[in-house]
């Protein structure tokens, strides 16, 4: 069993177990800014009940550890952007300009519980950690044979097919003419794509107790496509999730627009596709550049910005500002995994 000490000195350990971040809410109710991903210093020091300067030189000792996890440090227009969509009294005011702001993710926040020595709320978050990973690591798991995994993969598969191109699609078509019962048939559709949803973990958990982890293989297979590759990839993403006329269109002419297709309840989309590794993040000249055919030229009704990277501050800002959805790495690896695309929906 991992012990609070060992946690305390491992960021490797700490690694391991920042997934669960849930238990910060079975301590106590932690505040968001509106836009429901981030809280600033001044919230983590109210949440842990510390004084807000502890947390800057824990943050300041920890930079590199805390930043990997989604502590992010605004300045000029990012600030500006940020301060924009999160103005409320949880951001404090200020006589004068504000140089920079340190904001955190929840994964940060529960970082800083496993760093926080002296908190005994961070304690108790702790405390709750260790019991949780506990009981996950003790508990028996029964192995099938692999006769039966193999059976159960191929009923999963062929269960979410057939939500995927027969009852979803049907529910689109229900709702585009329906009237009295339009939300019944909403809400219908969001319990048939809640359970297809089920169905793909489920399939992840066979495939992990077959020795196969799903995620790591979905990430390997996107390192190793080209960029052609990568845009059928996405093309037949869109085609399993119930697209129609799905087209790859050719670089010469694409004017930043790399996919077009329809949605089964006829609405239009367009789709730019970035292939890059490493630390590079999508730019927010190439987001204008896309922002701008497909919203003022090709005038479509979902524009996808696709990307085995992260994006920019200033390119999600451009995003945001021109209606474009963008797909990160992980958002990617969870679509390309069998999880739909919440935007087609």
């Amino acid at each position: 069993m991992i012990s609070e000490t060992a946690l305390l000195e491992s960021a490797a350990l700490r690694s391991s177990v920042l997934e669960r971040t849930d238990v910060l809410d079975r301590v106590k109710a932690l505040s968001l800014l509106p836009d429901g991903m981030h809280v600033t210093t001044a919230m983590v020091a109210t949440y842990f009940e510390v004084a807000a300067e502890a947390i800057r030189q824990l943050a300041k000792r920890h930079r590199a550890e805390l930043a990997a996890n989604g502590m992010i440090v605004l300045r000029g227009a990012d600030l500006r952007h940020f301060e924009r969509d999160n103005m409320s009294l949880s951001l404090g005011s200020y006589p004068q300009a504000r140089r920079s702001l340190t904001a955190y993710s929840r994964r940060a926040v529960l970082n800083i519980a496993m760093l926080l020595r002296d908190s005994p709320v961070a304690r108790q978050v702790r405390t709750y950690l260790l019991d949780i990973e506990h009981l996950a690591r003790t508990q028996p798991v029964e192995s099938p044979a692999p006769a039966s995994v193999e059976l159960d993969a191929r009923i999963d598969q062929r269960i979410t097919h057939i939500l995927g191109k027969t009852v979803v699609p049907m529910f689109n078509a229900l709702i585009e003419t329906s009237g009295e019962h339009r939300r019944e048939l909403i809400e219908l559709r969001e319990d048939i794509e809640n359970v297809e949803r089920k169905l793909c973990w489920h399939h992840a958990r066979l495939a992990a107790l077959e020795g196969d982890t799903l995620v790591d293989e979905v990430r390997s297979k996107l390192k190793a496509m080209t960029w052609r590759a990568f845009e059928h990839h996405v093309a037949d993403l869109l085609r399993r999730d119930g697209c129609l006329d799905v087209v790859v269109r050719q670089a010469r002419t694409d004017r930043g627009i790399d996919i077009t297709g329809r949605t089964a309840d006829g609405r239009t989309v367009a789709v730019q596709c970035k292939n890059r590794s490493g630390r590079w993040t999508v730019p927010s000249a190439d987001m204008q550049k896309f922002a701008g055919a497909a919203r003022a030229i090709d005038q479509v009704d979902i524009a996808l910005f696709v990307a085995t990277c992260n994006f920019s501050h200033e390119s999600e800002a451009i995003a945001k500002l021109s209606g474009v959805v963008t797909v990160n790495r992980e958002e990617l690896e969870a679509w390309s995994a069998g999880v739909r695309l919440k935007a087609l929906r």
